[in-house]
């Protein structure tokens, strides 16, 4: 398979890595709008700082989308239309319709479209999706990701933070895990945010809480910051309580929240179930975020190979980024806004 890797940021070298890796795969160019250094294994790869330019002169098989999110949608279309398998980075889109665009050409092309739900890889997430779901419902769900960001990542957050807020760049994860649990269509989106910052946009904020509620009266929060400011005093939570108990990662006491690699670990998982004793479940040797990105890649072609159908992951990037951007919505309007009973995935 021929594969052109577009954005060399952190996501983007890790999933051109995790290409290269993989038997019967060529990298035919990499995209970047400015130069960057890269690792030896990407050294001497065709370097182009167009996509367009670089999808014409490449043809390739397989297009990775790592550019930052308003790009996504325009870049995927084009690649599938040219013929070319998609992979892109979460979020799908800036918006829905946007979105729905994209999974509506993958329908109609045939192409395989893989988001990047890195989580849905991650062998301590499915354990944490599957106990909780054992469980049973209705659910509340507590969730969090705050990033005291400085230097390069927060310059990194400042540029992402042109298109996307934290809870939609980040909040999609999250929501995609709580749709995977209840498996029950969100109604309702509740949200608000603040600006923390003069150095972002002043219609933008750097801090934002959405709340989220579904048919089967589950419901939900995730909270995400980014900047120099931000706390680092309980930045990971990740609870799922349930009338029989509860379904928590536990994070280990020297977690700091700007490593890229604490985003996606657990260590481990306590089980509470009511009137036993706790369960702690040891997640030692699970892998690392390029060990992540290695599976996600590996599952994109097998998903080639196979002619695996993925039109229900496309409806699932929708409905998780459309709860997202809803929550955004709110925050602006001041309003919560009610959504069209769509049912999640439990797949």
């Amino acid at each position: 398979m021929r594969v052109l890797v577009a954005g060399l940021g952190n996501m983007g070298r890790s999933h051109a890595l995790a290409w290269a890796k993989l038997p019967g795969v060529r990298i035919v160019g990499l995209v970047n709008r400015s130069p960057v250094d890269l690792p030896d294994e990407l050294s001497g790869l065709p370097r182009f700082s167009d996509f367009h330019r670089a999808l014409a002169d490449t043809r390739p098989d397989v297009a990775v989308i790592a550019t930052y999110s308003d790009s996504h949608a325009e870049y995927a279309i084009a690649a599938m239309r040219a013929g070319a398998h998609v992979f892109v980075e979460k979020p799908l889109a800036t918006t829905v319709a946007d979105a729905q665009a994209v999974a509506d050409v993958a329908r109609d092309t045939g192409r395989k479209l893989v988001v990047g739900y890195i989580l849905r890889h991650h062998p301590s997430w499915q354990r944490l999706i599957a106990e909780s779901r054992a469980l049973g419902g209705p659910y509340v769900f507590r969730l969090n990701l705050n990033q005291q960001s400085s230097g390069a990542t927060w310059d990194v957050h400042k540029a992402l933070m042109q298109t996307t807020s934290p809870i939609v760049d980040c909040g999609v994860h999250y929501v995609d895990v709580m749709c995977q649990i209840t498996d029950a269509p969100p109604v309702e989106v509740r949200g608000m945010g603040v600006r923390l910052s003069d150095e972002i946009a002043p219609d933008m904020y750097n801090y934002g809480h959405l709340q989220v509620l579904f048919a089967d009266g589950s419901v939900g929060w995730y909270e995400a910051g980014w900047g120099p400011m931000m706390s680092d005093t309980a930045f990971f939570v990740k609870d799922v309580v349930s009338p029989n108990g509860a379904v928590s990662i536990r994070m280990p006491d020297d977690a700091r929240s700007d490593d890229i690699d604490t985003h996606t670990q657990t260590a481990k998982i306590r089980l509470h179930r009511v009137g036993q004793p706790d369960q702690d479940l040891s997640m030692q040797g699970e892998p690392g975020h390029q060990e992540l990105c290695d599976a996600e890649a590996a599952f994109m072609a097998r998903a080639i190979a196979d002619d695996t159908d993925l039109a229900r992951h496309r409806a699932d990037a929708v409905a998780s980024l459309a709860v997202c951007l809803a929550a955004d919505t709110s925050i602006r309007t001041g309003q919560p806004v009610r959504l069209k009973r769509q049912r999640c995935s439990n797949l």
